[in-house]
């Protein structure tokens, strides 16, 4: 069995990144990672910390992309689906049975079935220990991708806002317009300087999702602290660990 989960969808530039993360059979509570938890829940710092114990402790797990070309050529649902399909494809062998976050199957295709059992999963990343530890996997992976192009434009801060919309992101685009990693078909490019060109005749509403509160308003804002009233549940029942919440772990 595995969890999976999706990240990106709310960004305006760069790819969307769905993560696969199979579960240990009878994985036991206290060999989870301590601070495993959705990865909203934590700072950028906090997830990198943990990346190479969240992996080491799934038994197999996989990061696919869509591109934001795709992600334009073909929707965000058909670009989520076949990210999933491309992380799916790094798994073998394939799990048997998957816990999607959300209320959707994002694998629901006519004449492209997965062939296991899917069970979507309202906050998935909240309640099931594999979905988390995906959430986790592809959100480093996606951070790391984003800080990357950073280098090639400078001037968007995705190194600090990893294509999501913050002020300096947006001032960005206003000067300069979109990048080569825009998303170019969503709904904030309408009002761009396009420097003499015209923008597509169909643009799209911009996705949301739960995104990182300092990648979206910005430097010097603090994420809320974990909620312990959280726990993990469903499928692959397991219990958050007793933990302090981020703010008090970094004050000791």
């Amino acid at each position: 069995m595995a969890g999976l989960d999706e990240v990106g969808r709310g960004a305006w530039a760069g790819p969307v990144t769905v993560g696969v993360a199979v579960v240990r059979p009878r994985v036991q509570l206290r060999s989870m990672p301590r601070w495993l938890r959705d990865s909203k829940m934590l700072s950028e710092a906090r997830r990198e910390e943990i990346f190479e114990a969240v992996g080491a402790w799934c038994e197999a797990w996989s990061v696919g992309h869509a591109t934001s070309a795709e992600c334009d050529a073909w929707g965000m649902t058909e670009a989520l689906r076949v990210a999933a399909h491309r992380a799916l494809d790094g798994l073998e062998p394939a799990p048997e049975a998957l816990l999607v976050d959300g209320p959707v199957d994002l694998l629901a295709h006519p004449e492209d079935q997965f062939a296991g059992l899917v069970r979507p999963v309202v906050d998935g990343d909240a309640k099931c220990a594999s979905v988390a530890a995906a959430s986790v996997l592809a959100k480093v992976v996606r951070d790391r991708l984003m800080r990357a192009e950073a280098e090639h434009f400078p001037a968007y801060e995705f190194d600090r806002n990893k294509g999501y919309p913050s002020p300096a992101h947006q001032l960005a685009l206003r000067g300069y317009g979109p990048s080569a990693i825009h998303r170019r078909s969503w709904a904030f490019v309408r009002d761009l300087p396009w420097c003499g060109q015209d923008p597509p005749a169909r643009t799209r509403a911009a996705s949301e999702d739960g995104r990182d509160l300092g990648e979206v308003a910005g430097h010097g804002v603090s994420l809320a602290p974990v909620d312990q009233g959280r726990l993990f549940g469903g499928a692959d029942i397991l219990r958050l660990p007793a933990a302090r919440a981020e703010s008090a772990a970094r004050g000791g």
